[in-house]
């Protein structure tokens, strides 16, 4: 019994440490360049106001409404961008984290991937019009390899 106590802290332990140690893409101070990561889940990208503001694993977060921060606040880990919130594509075919454009992004499987779209290369459309399955599972082995470094 107490072995098995020891393994279940190892592992709460460990999948904290490894939450922490994430490099998140905090342009302008916040995840997501300030936009609300609540709303992403309503299909809609819209900047967060200062007003309501929360930190999780030290990183800021803002919301377009009091009710969306209550929603992250009961269950940050749905709502945390895939990736520490840099451009999926970037990380799937490069492994190279690249800044996003918070207006480009797509739930998917219940998570929220944001891209890189300017200068005429919506990182997007390239995801969604290759194998995004293969995509995933590329920018999940890369992800997990970068933040093992």
């Amino acid at each position: 019994m107490k072995t098995r106590l020891l393994s279940v802290i190892f592992f709460f332990g460990m999948l904290i440490t490894t939450a922490q140690n994430v490099d998140y893409n905090t342009q302008k101070g916040y995840i997501a360049k300030g936009y609300d990561v609540v709303a992403y889940f309503d299909n809609q990208a819209i900047e967060g106001e200062t007003e309501f503001t929360t930190m999780h694993y030290g990183v800021k977060y803002k919301f377009s409404s009091e009710d969306n921060l209550k929603t992250f606040s009961s269950n940050p880990e749905k709502y945390i961008p895939q990736y520490g919130g840099y451009c999926a594509y970037a990380i799937a075919e490069k492994s190279k984290k690249v800044d996003i454009n918070p207006k480009t992004f797509e739930i998917r499987d219940e998570k929220l991937y944001l891209f890189y779209n300017s200068w005429g290369n919506n990182t997007l459309k390239t995801w969604r019009e290759n194998n995004v399955k293969g995509l995933q599972i590329k920018a999940d082995k890369n992800w997990e390899a970068m933040n093992l470094k």
